[in-house]
C-alpha cells in the first residue's frame, strides 16, 4: 500500500511539472483538488495553502471581465438611445419641415403633390397680417357687434385679405421673381418645375378674380351706395401689380417698395374691415398710413435673405443699397419710432389706457431686435419675426381699439 501511495505522488509530480508551463499559475489548484483524496494530511494542507493564495487572483479577474462586460453593455445601451433619439430628432426635422413647407416658409421640404405646391405658393404664414388688419378696422370703426351676420360679414373680409388677395400677390410675385429665386431660393416650387407655368397663370387669375368677387359681394351685403370695397380692392391688386412685375417694380426701388408693402400689410386690411362695419374717415387713414412705417420696417426684414440674389439682379432692396449694418437699424428704427409716436398720439386725443398698453407691448419687440436680429438679421430674420411680430399686431388691435373708443366718445 505504502508503494502505491508512493507511485501516485511520483506520478504527481510529473503530471504537474508538465502541466505548469500550459496552464499557468491555475493547474497546480486543479491539480491538487483532483488527487486530493490519495494525498497525505500534510500535503493537502500544503495544497490548500497554495490554492488559497491564488484565490484572490482569481477573483480580480473575474471581477475585471466583469467590470468590462458592464462597460461595454452601458456603452451600447447609450448606443442605441442616442441612434433612437437622432431617429427621433430626424423624424421631427421631416415633420417640421412639411410643415414649413405648406405654410411657405423658407426651408420646406419638396413635394409633387399639386395642391400642397399650390398652398406653398400664396405662403399661408403672410395672410396672419392682413387678417388681424381686417379685425383691426372692425374694431376701429366702433359698431362691431357680435351678431351671426357681422360674423358672416367678417369671415368673408378675412377670406378676401388672406387667401385670396395676398395668396394672389405672393403667387404672382414668386413669379417675376423666378429667376432670383434660383439664385437664392432654387427649391422654391416654380424655379425647381415642380409646377408648370399655365398652372401658375391659372392660380394668379383664380385668386385674383375672386377676391374681387368677394369685394364685390361685401359691397352688396353692407349696401354701400359706394363699392368702397371693391375699390380698395382694385387699388390693392394694381399696388400688388406694380410691387412685383415691370415695368415699375416697386420693390427694386427700396424705399418706395417697402412701404407700398408695408401699407398693404397694415393700412388696405384695416381700411376695408373699418368699412365693412362703419365709416371710413380721412383721420383714421392718416393714422393707418403713418402705422405704416413700421410695415416698412417688417419689408426690410424679408430683404435680408435676399441680398446676394438682389445685387446679381440689380435690385436696389435697403439691405443692398446701404450694407447690413445700417438697414438693420433703419429697420428697427422705422419699427419702434412708428409705434412709439402713434402711442404718443393716442395720449393727446384722450386714450391713455390704450397708449400705455401699446407701450408694453413695444418694449418685449425691443427686446428681441436685439437678441435676435441686431446680432444676425440674415441667419435670425424668421426667428425674430416669430418671437416680435405677435406684440406688433397685438399693438395694432390695441390702437384700433382706442379709435374705436374714441369714435363712440364723441358719438356720445
Amino acid at each position: 500500500r505504502t508503494r502505491r501511495t508512493m507511485a501516485a505522488m511520483a506520478l504527481f509530480s510529473v503530471t504537474a511539472a508538465r502541466v505548469a508551463p500550459v496552464a499557468g499559475a491555475r493547474a497546480p489548484a486543479r491539480v491538487v483538488a483532483r488527487v486530493g483524496s490519495v494525498v497525505p494530511k500534510r500535503r493537502v494542507v500544503f495544497g490548500a495553502s497554495r490554492l488559497n493564495t491564488a484565490s484572490p487572483r482569481l477573483t480580480a479577474g473575474v471581477r475585471s471581465r466583469t467590470v468590462r462586460v458592464a462597460a461595454a453593455s452601458e456603452d451600447a445601451a447609450e448606443t442605441e438611445t442616442a441612434a433612437a433619439e437622432k431617429k427621433k430628432g430626424a423624424e421631427n426635422e421631416e415633420a417640421g419641415s412639411g410643415f414649413r413647407q405648406l405654410l411657405g416658409i423658407r426651408g420646406g421640404a419638396q413635394t409633387t403633390d399639386i395642391w400642397k405646391i399650390r398652398l406653398q405658393l400664396t405662403k399661408p404664414v403672410t395672410w396672419v397680417p392682413l387678417i388681424w388688419g381686417v379685425m383691426c378696422g372692425a374694431a376701429a370703426s366702433g359698431h362691431y357687434t357680435w351678431t351671426p351676420e357681422n360674423f358672416g360679414k367678417a369671415l368673408l373680409c378675412m377670406f378676401m385679405s388672406g387667401p385670396l388677395l395676398t395668396g394672389y400677390t405672393q403667387t404672382i410675385n414668386d413669379w417675376e421673381d423666378r429667376e432670383i429665386d434660383a439664385i437664392n431660393e432654387p427649391n422654391r416650387p416654380i424655379p425647381s418645375g415642380a409646377i408648370s407655368e399655365f398652372d401658375v397663370q391659372v392660380q394668379i387669375y383664380v385668386l385674383l378674380f375672386g377676391g374681387w368677387a368677394a369685394a364685390w359681394t361685401l359691397d352688396q351685403w353692407c349696401e354701400h351706395e359706394f363699392p368702397v370695397v371693391t375699390l380698395l380692392t382694385l387699388f390693392g391688386s394694381f399696388v400688388s401689380y406694380i410691387y412685383s412685375a415691370p415695368p415699375l417694380k416697386l420693390k427694386q426701388e427700396g424705399w418706395r417698395g417697402n412701404y407700398a408693402l408695408g401699407a398693404s400689410y397694415i393700412a388696405l386690411p384695416w381700411w376695408a374691415g373699418q368699412a365693412v362695419f362703419g365709416e371710413l374717415t380721412l383721420d383714421v387713414m392718416i393714422l393707418t398710413i403713418l402705422y405704416s412705417w413700421a410695415g416698412l420696417g417688417i419689408a426690410i426684414v424679408n430683404d435680408f435673405k435676399s441680398i446676394e440674389g438682389d445685387r446679381r439682379m440689380g435690385l436696389v432692396s435697403l439691405p443692398v443699397a446701404f450694407g447690413v449694418e445700417k438697414a438693420k437699424w433703419i429697420c428697427v428704427g422705422s419699427i419702434d419710432a412708428t409705434q412709439l409716436a402713434v402711442a404718443a398720439y393716442l395720449r393727446t386725443i384722450g386714450e391713455v389706457g390704450y397708449s400705455n398698453v401699446l407701450l408694453a407691448l413695444i418694449f418685449p419687440q425691443i427686446f428681441f431686435q436685439f437678441k435676435f436680429f441686431l446680432p444676425d438679421p440674415v441667419k435670425n430674420d424668421v426667428k425674430y419675426q416669430a418671437s416680435a411680430q405677435p406684440f406688433l399686431v397685438f399693438g395694432l388691435l390695441t390702437t384700433g381699439l382706442a379709435w374705436g373708443h374714441h369714435i363712440n366718445a364723441i358719438g356720445a
